[in-house]
């Protein structure tokens, strides 16, 4: 049996002095549109676990 990483994303927001993370989510659109919606200084990253030797 063969596990897939799954892709999360992460939407970060900038309050100074860092980036903070606002929301988490499998679904690129969700992240995508909550980024839309809280404007400037924002960045949406993807990230892909490696998957796990045995």
């Amino acid at each position: 049996m063969t596990d897939n990483p799954v892709k999360t994303y992460v939407v970060s927001v900038f309050e100074k002095p860092s980036w903070r993370t606002v929301l988490t989510t499998r679904d690129k659109q969700k992240a995508l549109d909550m980024a839309k919606e809280i404007g400037d200084k924002v960045r949406v990253e993807e990230i892909t676990p490696k998957p796990k030797k045995r």
